[in-house]
């Protein structure tokens, strides 16, 4: 069965419900559990009068946010009874579906539990899918658990 189970978390309501699975699965297979934040780097190059300081400062609130989801996401597992490993990755250029499975690889992971908020058509085509990706690329078994529908 799962003994490792990697949960990417990012906050989202699609995340939150994934990481409600992933204890359900890790209480009753008594699996350990690994929560991993992205930090993309990649949307902010500096260049430019004061880019710099203002690149640093930006990256500084994305580190900070991480650590927070992180956080959040640790103390509802232990509200569950559950000790969780908490990892913060940070990236430049690399997409953050890459730096998923490659952590599956690493730690080793037996399954990925991750939202996926289901988008399709144009909101699919410009925002890519990181889930999607992972589910294509991982070396190991992926739960998607699709977050609440969007309304319009």
């Amino acid at each position: 069965m799962y003994s490792k189970i990697l949960v990417p978390v990012d906050g989202s309501p699609a995340s939150n419900l994934a990481l409600l699975e992933a204890i359900k699965l890790a209480k009753s297979t008594g699996s350990k559990l690994r929560l991993v934040h992205v930090v993309d780097e990649f949307v902010m190059t500096p260049g430019g009068l004061g880019a710099e300081t203002y690149f640093h400062e930006v990256v500084e609130s994305l580190r900070t946010l991480g650590k927070k989801v992180l956080e959040r996401a640790r103390s509802t597992v232990h509200e569950h009874a559950l000790e969780p490993d908490a990892v913060l990755i940070e990236t430049i250029g690399h997409r953050v579906a890459g730096q998923v499975t490659q952590l599956a690889k690493d730690w080793p992971a037996d399954l990925i539990v991750m939202g996926t908020h289901g988008r399709r058509g144009i909101a699919r085509l410009v925002m890519g899918s990181d889930a999607e990706l992972v589910l294509r690329t991982s070396p190991v078994p992926v739960l998607l658990v699709k977050g609440p529908t969007e309304s319009t």
